[in-house]
């Protein structure tokens, strides 16, 4: 009978596992109006490199609203015109951007590239990811 009660128990332990919400979550492609509101910038990861942190102390994020996008990076801001088709996301095809000499030039220009054009995208919880073959952006709420 105790063997019987301690598998009982071990089944029931990893099911319980099993069904925890600290297991990753899988990315879900967001509609318009989730995409929609402001978004700041994490990382880049341009294609073939290291993934590189936001440069400390500056503002770099995205918003998202009717049919616009306007994105900060560091002292210059960049506009321009999205759509949102299933997984697929396109900014621009380019984006207008101020062009004030900021100490993070190199990163600056390397967001702006990575940001404009189509994009797959997809959304866990308050993290937003962009793919494409020139690299991937990670943002969050």
């Amino acid at each position: 009978m105790k063997v019987s009660s301690v598998r009982l128990f071990v089944v029931v332990v990893l099911l319980a596992a099993g069904c925890t919400t600290d297991s990753p979550t899988t990315p879900t492609v967001p509609t318009a109006d989730q995409l929609a509101g402001s978004w700041a910038l994490v990382s880049i990861q341009p294609a073939g490199k290291a993934e590189q942190p936001t440069p400390a102390g500056v503002s770099y994020g995205v918003t998202f609203a009717a049919g616009r996008v306007t994105a900060r990076a560091d002292c210059n801001t960049c506009s321009g015109v999205f759509a949102l088709s299933g997984s697929t996301l396109s900014a621009g095809p380019t984006l207008i951007c101020t062009r004030a000499a900021c100490p993070t030039m190199a990163f600056e220009n390397m967001y702006t590239l990575l940001l404009a054009g189509d994009s797959t995208v997809g959304m866990s919880g308050s993290k937003l990811t962009l793919t494409s073959p020139r690299g991937v952006l990670r943002f969050t709420r």
